[in-house]
């Protein structure tokens, strides 16, 4: 199994805006395959702390092997399918990526980390491709699991809140800058 930081570190590399403490114990751990002892999954484990270190050293193309290997050991996995999808988005091969991210939410049936970092792929996806909509649906269920990074694109993606936050902004502008608010 990939340590805290390992997944802190790929995190970082593969979403850089979002936050370092983005997936800790506030998320329901409700991945099966997290408790699940047997042989294939810990071989699998395995090979994601590979994919890791080859993601870690810009080795993309090995990294998805390894990822890739981690679904062949066990293809009930969702994480696999998860870190299989974030080596795919680098190599910008998105529709393969989306394909990982469907099978990762439906075999976490949308619970627990596996499922909310998945949405929030997912979500990229749609946004990068136009589907603001589904985009939108993805946010609130990665919100809904506990991502804070969901929570701020939810935010974001609201007029009202848009225009608070450029209020705010102008009102600290003009307070930074001496400016007479008006």
């Amino acid at each position: 199994m990939a340590t805290s930081n390992d997944r802190a570190i790929l995190d970082s590399i593969i979403n850089p805006l979002l936050p370092s403490d983005e997936f800790v114990s506030h998320i329901a751990q409700d991945d099966t395959a997290d408790t699940d002892d047997s042989e294939a999954v810990k071989m699998a484990k395995e090979f994601e702390k590979q994919g890791v270190v080859c993601a870690e050293s810009g080795k993309m193309d090995q990294a998805l092997e390894m990822f890739g290997k981690a679904v062949d050991c066990s293809p009930m996995w969702a994480s696999a399918y998860n870190n299989r999808a974030q080596a795919l988005r680098l190599l910008k091969r998105n529709e393969e990526a989306m394909k990982d991210l469907d099978r990762a939410i439906e075999l976490s049936h949308g619970k627990g980390k596996a499922a909310c970092q998945a949405y929030c792929q997912r979500a990229m996806l749609h946004h990068y491709t136009g589907n603001e909509d589904l985009a939108y649906m993805d946010w609130e269920s990665a919100s809904k699991l506990g991502s804070q990074f969901a929570k701020n694109q939810l935010t974001q993606k609201n007029p009202y809140a848009a225009l608070c936050n450029k209020m705010l902004h102008d009102v600290f502008k003009n307070l930074r800058q001496g400016t007479q608010i008006k």
